[in-house]
């Protein structure tokens, strides 16, 4: 008896089958699995190289070298022009602040060559004991001192004063010390000096300028330091 013989089927369909299920995924693999780039930004770079300082600059030699130019003093630039070279008379009546002009063609000058001290003005004030009345209405007072610029030589001061506060009522009220270029005058009180209030009074005092300048100070004892009036007349 013949046997049926055994068939073999052939491989290729199943090949084929195999291909297709398994070519795809190894495509895949190799999409997925490609080396990522990043992998090249991460390696280690290369340390920084470092730059060359430059050397300092140096100085200009006009700013080493050179010292800076002396400016010309204030002082030596400006002539003692203050000091009159030829000698005149100086009126001053304290107090005001425009020239007032004497009944004998005099002019006075305003209130000026203080130091310190206020101006006050008290007018129609009847005052005795002398033909210019008008000086004696104003002054300044509680002063410290006074200085003129004057041409070197012999003058007559002649300080004028007048007691016409109403605060004072008797003497001793108003006690003061002044000091004319060396000449000293103590505890002097203008009541005592002219015999009441509203009562004129003048001192006068001769003096040489050696230095240009007549300085008078003065200093309070009792109330303030008062003054009406300074004249400086030149003399022979």
């Amino acid at each position: 008896m013949f046997s049926t013989p055994t068939k073999f089927l052939s491989p290729a369909p199943y090949l084929l089958f195999f291909s297709m299920l398994v070519l795809p995924l190894v495509a895949g693999c190799r999409v997925t699995q490609a080396p990522p780039e990043a992998s090249v930004a991460m390696s280690p770079s290369a340390p920084p190289v470092a730059q060359p300082v430059p050397p300092p600059q140096p100085m200009p030699a006009s700013v080493v070298t050179t010292p800076p130019v002396a400016q010309p003093s204030a002082v030596t630039d400006v002539p003692p022009a203050a000091i009159p070279a030829v000698r005149m008379a100086v009126r001053i009546k304290a107090g005001i602040t425009q020239p007032y002009t004497d009944s004998k063609g005099n002019v006075w000058l305003a209130d000026k060559g203080f130091e310190g001290g206020d101006t006050i003005e008290r007018a129609d004030l009847v005052i005795t004991n002398t033909t210019e009345p008008d000086i004696y209405r104003s002054e300044h007072y509680s002063m410290s001192s006074f200085s003129w610029s004057l041409a070197n030589g012999n003058y007559l001061v002649k300080l004028h004063f007048c007691e016409t506060f109403e605060g004072i009522t008797g003497p001793g009220q108003r006690v003061f010390s002044f000091n004319v270029q060396g000449h000293e005058f103590k505890d002097f009180d203008i009541w005592a000096k002219a015999g009441g209030p509203l009562t004129a009074h003048i001192e006068t005092v001769p003096v040489e300028i050696k230095d240009g300048k007549l300085v008078i100070t003065f200093t309070s004892n009792v109330e303030n330091p008062e003054i009406n009036g300074i004249e400086i007349i030149p003399q022979p």
